[in-house]
């Protein structure tokens, strides 16, 4: 099972409760949006016409923001069959090979993140076919606006740097799209420190091992002690 995360910093723990803190927001606003919606849909035959993209918009970005928080805790699936097949010494070069198989995986993903994301904050996307070379023009796109999200007043300070200080009317897709390269970028630096506890010998995998069986035990001590 998953270990429990201690921060050893005052920056850590802090960033800790931020993701904390985060994860539990967003799906506590999933569910009040959800349950105001259901009431007003079927108690008076009405909702919120911007309920459903906002819903979709806080579930991906719990899942991506909770992508890089369970690599932290080793809370992701993963099978050690062939590994415990091995003696320590190789198993740790398995492990190290793995965590440099993931941590190429995310820097990819980072690229293509923040490729997207970058021409809707009026950004240049990078140049590259694999990995970034340099930063390439791009055409401005910030003025784009998701389908039905209403934008805030408190930020319509925006409008002149973001949308040539033309008004927005939806909120503009570079808030909610934020979360792409936001969270491959955690994803990233998630596995470098997972890669960098195997490397110190602090860890033996990027995985738990034997999560059945530990979750039997803990089972079986509980009944134990009733």
């Amino acid at each position: 099972m998953a270990h429990a995360y201690v921060a050893k910093t005052a920056i850590g723990r802090v960033v800790n409760e931020i993701e904390e803190t985060a994860i539990a927001v967003l799906l506590g606003l999933m569910t009040i949006i959800t349950f105001i919606n259901v009431v007003l849909r079927y108690g008076f035959n009405t909702g919120l016409i911007w309920g459903l993209e906002a819903v979709t918009f806080l579930f991906a970005w719990l899942v991506l923001f909770g992508v890089s928080y369970t690599v932290k805790v080793t809370a992701q699936l993963g099978v050690d069959a062939v590994i415990n097949l091995v003696s320590p010494p190789k198993r740790k070069v398995l492990a190290l090979v793995a965590g440099t198989v993931c941590i190429v995986y995310a820097a990819l993903v980072f690229k293509g993140a923040w490729d997207y994301w970058a021409p809707f904050a009026n950004l240049d996307a990078t140049s590259g076919h694999w990995f970034p070379t340099g930063f390439e023009k791009t055409r401005n796109q910030g003025w784009y606006e998701v389908i039905d999200i209403p934008f805030p007043e408190w930020l319509r300070w925006i409008e002149p740097f973001m949308n040539d200080g033309d008004t927005y009317e939806k909120l503009p897709r570079f808030i909610p799209y934020f979360i792409l390269p936001f969270g491959m970028a955690l994803l990233l630096f998630r596995f470098v420190q997972a890669f960098m506890r195997v490397w110190s010998g602090e860890a033996t995998s990027l995985i738990v091992s034997h999560e059945a069986e530990d979750d039997i035990k803990d089972v079986a001590h509980l009944n134990a002690g009733d």
